[in-house]
């Protein structure tokens, strides 16, 4: 799995649209996107461009699951 970027709002509604019911994907508010790394050159053959940022991380690939400050109890 890898983390994308786009250029603009566009390019970034476009992929959302083609990746939608093809291929699994996580979005995230600040503009990444984790997308397996054949998807790559599907979304290149769509004229979408994007910047690889690099292979996700444990931390994007493992939800959050509780707040890390806990509570004291």
């Amino acid at each position: 799995m890898v983390i994308i970027t786009f250029l603009d709002d566009a390019n970034k509604r476009r992929a959302l649209g083609y990746l939608s019911g093809r291929f699994a994907f996580k979005s995230w508010s600040n503009g990444e996107m984790m997308v397996s790394e054949d998807v790559l050159s599907h979304l290149t053959g769509e004229g979408i461009t994007f910047n690889v940022e690099g292979p996700a991380t444990y931390e994007h690939l493992i939800p959050a699951v509780r707040d890390p400050a806990a509570p004291a109890v």
